[in-house]
């Protein structure tokens, strides 16, 4: 089916296009990434990308695979940065829980409960984030988070066989960053007026 490989292109595409300018951005100090939230989501997108390919996702899987590499160099140059030092306890907390469920994924012998549990991992990495990101609205990009949401809908019709294991994570992500760009939004309004 050449049209799923399409899609898994263009959403490479968006992920490249969400990610360049985004690290530019980084680089500049305009954008301060939170790098526990980059971290937490770099390892699990990496292994949800693993797990995605035993559930027989096919060209779907790639673009996220694309996307854990490229997270984990995003949450290099957060650190190496030091983009966002303010570090809380609560962001500890989503820290401790999160990285402490990766272990689990490697229990199961089912892609499904690995992906389950990954994909509650990487929502658990938009804490930090959203702590920070309502404090300083501008010091996230809503086209970065826009370009994810569309890139993981793209996923989502280019995957070969569509199951809980094959959908999940990128239907959540999606609209994790949707509901982070609708916080920014009315955030900075909030702030502006």
């Amino acid at each position: 089916m050449p049209y799923k490989e399409i899609l898994s292109a263009v959403a490479i595409v968006l992920t490249l296009a969400a990610f360049v300018p985004y690290i530019r951005t980084i680089i500049s100090g305009t954008t301060k990434p939170h790098v526990f939230s980059w971290v937490i989501w770099g390892a699990t997108t990496f292994v949800v990308f693993l797990a995605q390919l035993e559930g027989k996702g096919g060209v779907g899987t790639w673009p996220i695979g694309v996307s854990g590499s490229i997270t984990i160099v995003v949450a290099f140059l957060a650190y190496v940065k030091r983009a966002d030092i303010t570090i809380t306890k609560t962001d500890w907390l989503f820290f401790i829980l999160a990285m402490s469920s990766l272990p689990l994924w490697y229990l199961t012998s089912d892609p499904l409960w690995a992906v389950v549990v990954l994909t509650t991992v990487d929502v658990l990495g938009f804490g930090p984030t959203l702590r920070k990101a309502y404090s300083s609205p501008h010091s996230e990009s809503l086209l970065f988070f826009s370009l994810f949401a569309a890139r993981n809908l793209l996923v989502i019709m280019a995957l070969e066989n569509y199951s809980v294991t094959t959908i999940l994570f990128p239907a959540v992500i999606a609209a994790a960053c949707m509901l982070l760009m609708a916080m920014l939004t009315y955030r900075r309004r909030a702030i502006a007026t």
